[in-house]
C-alpha cells in the first residue's frame, strides 16, 4: 500500500476511527467538528459497542450498560459541538433497590437525607450517621480527582499533587489510595450488608472491593449526584451521536472489520479491512479494546502501542428475558446480594469460576408500568479469560434464579424469550478482551495509572474507549473520546497542520451497513 506519510497542510487530515462505541463516536464528532475528514469503521452491524440491545417477548431492551450518570460529560460535549439538543433523559429519584436472602430490603435515593432515613430504619441510627460521613468522604474524593485525574490527559501521582497544589493536599490525602475499599468501608459501617452494598461499586470497574483502592468510593457520590433514565434505552446515546456525525459530514461504516493498522516511516499511514480494502489515513483513533493492540492482533508493530493488562477485569453472564413477576416490586435498578461476598470474589479472581450463589443485578425498565410481562436484564459477575463449560453456566443460571426467589422475587419467564450472553460471547464481540468488560482490573493504587492513556508511542495513533484512561463506563468512555480528539489536535498543532475550525458541510453517505 502506497500512501503519503506527510500531512497536506491545505487538505483536511484524514482520520479513521476504529470502533463505534461511545469513545469512538465522541472522538469522531469532535474531530469532524474541527474540520477533519472522519471515517468511522465498526465491525458489528450497528454502533454502540457495549451499548447493546437484545430482543425479548416484550420488546428489545438494554443488554449492556444500564446506568447513566455524570450527565455533565455529555452536556459539555454538546456545548462544545454547538448543539442545543441533548439526550432525552429523565431523573431517577430512587437510585436502586437492594435485597438480601434474610428478607432485608433497602432503597437508596438521590436525596441524601431520604437515604439516611432509610438506612436508619434498616440498620439503626449509628449506621445512618456512618452513611452521612461516608457520603461526605466520597464527595471529597470525587472533588479531589475530577480535575487532576478524570479530565487530565496523562495523570500520575505527581501531577495530582501539582495540579491540586498545597490547598488541595488535604483532599488528596483523603482519597486513601493505599487502603482497600472494603477496609475503608469498615470505618463507616458495622452492618455487613451495608459494606456489601457500597463495596459493590468496585464492580463498576470490574474489580473486587477486597483489592481495589478506597478511591472507588467516588462512585457512590457519582450516583447520588444523579442517575438518569435514557428514554428509548441506553443505545439511544449511540443513535444520538450518529446523528451528530452525519450533520458533520463524517462517514460511518458498519460491518467493516479492521484487520491491520499500517505504518509508513514509523507513523500511522492507514488501515486494512478483512475484506482486503485499504484506507489511507493521516491518523487513527483505536477505540477497540486496547489489549488487542498489545496482543498483536492489528499487526506486530502495534504491540508497543498499549501495555497488556496485568490482571483482567470481570466479565459477566447475562440474561435478557420477558417475565411475569411476583413478590418484591422491582425498581428500575435492583440488586439481590448473595450470602457471602468474600466467597464470590474469591471464586471470581482466585479460582476463575462462577460464584456458587452470585449477587444478581436486575434492570427492569418497565417497572411501575401495567404490563402482562416485563422486560428484564439480569447480570452476574463472571471471570474473564476462561472457557466456561456449559454445565457450570447452567448451574449458575439455576442458582441465580433460585437466589432471586429466596430474596423475594419470583420470575416466570415467557417461554422462548430468554437470550443468554456468556463471557465467551463477549470475547468474540470484543477481540483482545478475553471477555473482560472493563480492561485491566482496578486492583492496587497504581492500577489507574497503568491504564493506557490516549497518547501512544506511534505518531498519529491515539486510543479511546473504556479500556483506556480515565476508565470504564459510559461517561468515562465519552471523556476518553474527548481526550483522544484533543491529543490529535495537539499533535497537528505541533506539526503545524492547518485545519478548518468551521463545521464541514454534511455529505451524502451517512451510515453504511452490509
Amino acid at each position: 500500500m502506497q500512501v503519503s506519510s506527510q500531512h497536506n497542510c491545505r487538505a483536511a487530515p484524514r482520520v479513521v476511527v476504529v470502533g463505534a462505541g461511545v469513545g469512538g463516536l465522541v472522538a469522531a464528532a469532535e474531530l469532524a467538528q474541527h474540520g477533519a475528514a472522519v471515517t468511522v469503521l465498526e465491525r458489528a452491524a450497528q454502533t454502540g459497542g457495549k451499548l447493546r440491545e437484545a430482543g425479548t417477548g416484550a420488546g428489545r431492551g438494554d443488554a449492556g450498560p444500564t446506568v447513566f450518570t455524570m450527565r455533565w460529560v455529555f452536556d459539555e460535549l454538546f456545548e462544545a459541538l454547538g448543539e442545543s439538543e441533548g439526550l432525552p433523559l429523565a431523573p431517577l429519584p430512587l437510585l436502586a433497590r437492594h435485597a438480601w436472602p434474610d428478607g432485608g430490603v433497602l432503597d437508596l435515593h438521590a436525596d441524601l437525607e431520604h437515604s439516611a432515613d432509610a438506612i436508619g430504619r434498616f440498620a439503626g441510627a449509628a449506621e445512618a450517621r456512618g452513611y452521612r460521613d461516608f457520603s461526605a468522604r466520597a464527595q471529597a474524593v470525587y472533588a479531589a480527582l475530577e480535575g487532576p485525574f478524570l479530565r487530565a490527559s496523562r495523570p500520575n501521582p505527581l501531577s495530582l499533587l501539582l495540579r491540586g497544589g498545597w490547598r488541595g493536599l488535604p483532599g488528596l490525602l483523603r482519597i486513601a489510595p493505599f487502603v482497600t475499599l472494603w477496609s475503608s468501608l469498615g470505618t463507616h459501617f458495622r452492618d455487613a450488608r451495608l459494606r456489601q452494598l457500597f463495596g459493590r461499586y468496585a464492580t463498576y470497574c470490574g474489580a473486587s472491593p477486597y483489592a481495589c483502592p478506597a478511591t472507588l468510593m467516588l462512585v457512590a457520590h457519582v450516583e447520588r449526584a444523579g442517575v438518569w433514565r435514557v428514554e428509548g434505552g441506553m443505545r439511544g446515546i449511540a443513535r444520538h451521536l450518529e446523528r451528530l456525525l452525519a450533520r458533520r459530514g463524517a462517514l460511518l461504516r458498519c460491518g467493516a472489520d479492521v484487520r491491520r493498522l499500517h505504518l509508513a516511516r514509523g507513523r500511522i499511514a492507514g488501515v486494512e479491512l478483512a475484506s482486503g480494502e485499504h484506507l489511507a489515513a493521516d491518523a487513527v483513533v483505536w477505540a477497540g479494546d486496547s489489549a488487542a493492540l498489545a496482543a498483536g492482533l492489528l499487526g506486530p508493530a502495534l504491540r508497543q502501542a498499549a501495555p497488556p493488562p496485568r490482571q483482567r477485569s470481570l466479565s459477566a453472564l447475562t440474561w435478557n428475558l420477558a417475565a411475569r413477576t411476583e413478590g418484591l416490586p422491582l425498581a428500575h435498578h435492583n440488586v439481590f446480594f448473595g450470602p457471602s461476598y468474600a466467597d464470590e470474589f474469591d471464586a471470581l479472581f482466585r479460582h476463575a469460576r462462577l460464584p456458587g450463589v452470585p449477587t444478581t443485578y436486575v434492570c427492569a425498565p418497565d417497572a411501575g408500568e401495567a404490563a402482562a410481562a416485563q422486560r428484564l436484564f439480569c447480570l452476574v459477575n463472571a471471570p474473564a479469560g476462561r472457557e466456561l463449560p456449559d454445565e457450570e453456566i447452567d448451574e449458575c443460571e439455576q442458582q441465580t434464579f433460585r437466589h432471586l426467589a429466596r430474596c423475594g422475587l419470583s420470575l416466570r419467564a415467557i417461554e422462548g424469550t430468554t437470550a443468554r450472553t456468556t463471557p465467551m460471547d463477549f470475547a468474540r464481540m470484543f477481540p483482545g478482551s478475553a471477555g473482560a468488560l472493563y480492561g485491566e482490573a482496578s486492583h492496587g493504587w497504581q492500577a489507574s495509572f497503568r491504564r493506557p492513556t490516549q497518547r501512544t508511542t506511534i505518531p498519529g495513533l491515539v486510543l479511546a474507549g473504556g479500556t483506556t484512561h480515565p476508565g470504564p463506563g459510559v461517561p468515562m468512555a465519552a471523556l476518553s473520546g474527548r481526550l483522544a480528539a484533543a491529543e490529535l489536535r495537539r499533535q497537528w498543532r505541533a506539526q503545524r497542520v492547518s485545519i478548518s475550525l468551521s463545521r464541514p458541510a454534511a455529505m451524502p453517505g451517512g451510515i453504511s451497513t452490509p
